[in-house]
């Protein structure tokens, strides 16, 4: 009782204690996760917040519109199109700030009208079937949650019609000068001649000169926008595939083979031994396949071309009643039985349409009658049927259906069951190929020419899909476990080799990818590359669904800045090494003749002739816009100074410049330039991305 007592007494201090411990617990946490999961925000635009409870509806209604079009788009892709999304409009309302871009009520009018869902909806036009502004407030203002959709609706317009001057005044400002136009046209008109000697870049070897990491990094630093890059981990791995073995695949043939024949089974029941009819032997053909086969029954006719083409031949030419197999289709063992045949069962035609106005799918300014369609399908159908041969053409120049100019009015092969007009396909099926004839369809008149038939067959298939067994997914799974426990303290590369498993070149990612080399939808992957305990060494083995296992180790970690040397190497190391090799070149290229120069270089001396600065290609050397502008530059019968190029180095000596005629007006260069810029303003959206302080922090909520 005494002890209880104290107990008692002491329960305060007791539940303090265990009160800190648990805030050092929950604190220790926050600490080792860098104090993420406090975070409300998936990240921000210039300083401006995207809020991560705003971000996830938005996400949500992403996926369900693409669900609603039949996409099937993940949590990650759909986060991605909403973050893109936003990120373009935070930097688009910034701009509309500057600018101080306003719009009023007739701007979101003219919005409205202009999506067809809104302004070609009946419910809201008149009597005159014009847009009734009335109409559409009622309409939304009748219930809370119509008043709230109209709201949401003018927040789009607004920043649509904003949209919509900003891109009118980018557009506004990219006009074309005369001085362009003049420039444009002397870049294309001036002509030079020159003679040159080129020492192109592989006259030194690659392994004479080297680049230095550091040699990388100087480099990146004076182009940081251009090598820029965000933070990512570079990752090795392997993939232990769940496949089956040769034993598996032994094993389900000889399952396919036993259900071909007959067999006995001992009834308990009846203490009779029956007698199991085999595939070839069974009348019911569906329910033993439904009750033997991975695939169920299929009842419908096949034609030839949808067939394995292994077996096609077999297949299609097989006896009624007879079997084939067993055979191999994708992953499955199959035998067949022939159940029939239907002749002509796909038909292939073309067709040329010709419509009136009222007709299905008319175009909205066909005026023409149905009598007068008639008319002109009977005179189309008499020249078809006088030369058969220009059908096709005939079909190019007269047919109204859309598709005709990709097709030349083939539609291809179609069943009975095909959705196509019920009097297209009384037609098709009803006549012989070869036959051209008229039929009448809610869409048209049609000159029809039936151009090929072909049987088609059904079969009774059973497919066992070859998988590996337990004892097999046993054998991986060992495999697996035992090289993540080697991994740790072996080279992972030497480690593939030794347990003769697949080489894959090492994968870099980033912090919000999902994708994982080839494989898709492996965001785990990449969140435990991202974990603050994941460090350089760390081993991972992650168990893929239908795949297998993939190890992972973590080989390198590159911050947010400047891209990595081993990221940057394939692009820079090029340039660098070319910068090098021109050094040695150039002190290779110091004579007063080009004679002496490509002499002592082992080269040829070289002509440009009618060079210009629009198409600077030389021929045996190619684009090389540096030489030829300073051929224009050099004084005629002078030996340049050696010029690094793109493909070597160049000293020329420049013997004539023509220069183009004066002509009174430029109009037809400053159209040409019109044509190059008309699409420029597209370019003001990467640009302001380019430019802005973007912090992205989805990955601490996906």
């Amino acid at each position: 009782m005494a002890v209880l007592s104290k107990i008692r007494n002491r329960s305060g201090l007791l539940l303090l204690a265990i009160g800190f411990a648990l805030l050092a617990f929950v604190v220790q946490d926050l600490f080792s996760s860098g104090m993420k999961s406090i975070s409300t925000d998936v990240g921000s635009v210039n300083g401006k917040d995207i809020s991560y409870d705003e971000f996830r509806i938005m996400v949500a209604n992403a996926e369900k519109n693409a669900q609603a079009q039949g996409q099937n788009v993940t949590s990650m892709q759909a986060s991605n199109q909403v973050w893109n999304q936003q990120v373009q409009i935070e930097l688009l309302k910034a701009e509309f700030d500057k600018l101080g871009i306003r719009v009023g009520e007739k701007h979101l009018i003219e919005v409205f009208k202009a999506d067809p869902n809104i302004g070609q909806n009946p419910m809201f036009l008149n009597a005159a079937k014009k847009f009734d502004l009335k109409k559409f407030k009622d309409y939304f203002e009748a219930t809370p949650e119509g008043k709230k959709a109209l709201k949401d609706r003018e927040k789009d317009a607004d920043l649509n019609a904003k949209y919509q001057i900003y891109n009118s005044l980018v557009k506004g400002a990219m006009y074309t000068t005369n001085a362009e136009g003049k420039f444009k046209y002397e870049s294309e008109t001036n002509k030079v001649n020159f003679d040159f000697v080129m020492v192109p870049f592989s006259s030194v070897k690659d392994s004479d000169i080297k680049v230095t990491d550091e040699e990388i990094v100087a480099y990146m630093k004076t182009k940081e926008k251009k090598f820029k890059s965000e933070e990512s981990r570079e990752l090795d791995y392997v993939l232990v595939q769940e496949k089956p073995s040769a034993q598996d695949e032994a094993d389900v043939k000889k399952h396919i083979d036993g259900l071909l024949s007959s067999s006995a089974r001992y009834n308990k029941e009846t203490g009779v031994t029956d007698t199991i009819p085999g595939f070839r032997t069974v009348t019911d053909n569906a329910e033993f396949v439904n009750a033997n086969s991975d695939i169920p029954f299929d009842s419908t006719y096949i034609a030839k071309q949808d067939l394995p083409a292994a077996v096609a031949e077999q297949l299609f030419n097989l006896p009624v009643g007879q079997v084939y197999g067993p055979y191999m289709n994708n992953d499955y063992y199959c035998i067949s039985k022939a159940l029939g045949r239907n002749p002509g069962a796909k038909a292939k035609s073309s067709h040329i349409l010709i419509s009136w106005v009222g007709a299905e799918r008319a175009q909205p300014k066909e005026q023409r009658t149905k009598e007068q369609a008639k008319i002109k399908a009977e005179g189309i159908l008499a020249q078809a049927v006088a030369n058969p041969g220009m059908f096709q053409m005939l079909a190019m120049t007269s047919s109204e259906d859309p598709s005709v100019q990709q097709n030349g009015g083939d539609m291809g092969y179609i069943s009975r069951d095909t959705g196509f007009a019920k009097g297209y396909k009384d037609f098709v099926f009803g006549n012989p190929v070869g036959k051209i004839g008229l039929a009448e369809t809610e869409f048209g008149y049609h000159i029809i020419n039936v151009t090929d038939k072909q049987d088609a067959i059904k079969l009774a298939t059973i497919a066992e899909k070859i998988e590996p067994s337990e004892a097999t997914n046993d054998v991986t799974y060992t495999t697996a476990t035992k090289f993540e426990a080697d991994a740790e303290k072996k080279d992972f590369g030497a480690l593939v080799k030794e347990m003769k498993l697949n080489v894959n070149p090492a994968v870099r990612v980033k912090a919000i990818d999902e994708s994982f080399g080839t494989m898709q939808n492996q965001r785990q992957i990449v969140k435990w590359a991202f974990e603050s305990g994941t460090k350089i060494g760390s081993v991972k083995r992650f168990e893929i669904v239908n795949m297998g296992h993939v190890i992972v180790k973590l080989k390198s970690i590159a911050e947010k800045g400047l891209m990595s040397v081993e990221e940057a190497r394939p692009q820079v190391e090029t340039v660098l090494k070319n910068n090098k090799k021109a050094e040695k070149i150039i002190a290779n290229m110091k004579d007063s003749s080009l004679a002496a120069i490509a002499s002592k270089n082992k080269v040829a001396v070289m002509n440009a002739v009618d060079s210009t600065i629009e198409n600077p290609n030389l021929l045996g050397a190619g684009f090389e816009p540096k030489v030829v502008g300073m051929a224009f530059t050099s004084k005629a019968g002078q030996v340049s100074k050696p010029i690094q190029g793109n493909s070597g180095v160049y000293v020329i000596n420049t013997k004539m410049v023509t220069k183009a005629p004066a002509i009174q007006k430029y109009t037809d260069y400053i159209n040409k330039i019109k044509q190059q810029v008309a699409n420029y303003s597209g370019r003001v959206l990467p640009a302001l991305k380019n430019d802005a302080d973007i912090t992205d922090d989805r990955a601490n909520f996906y």
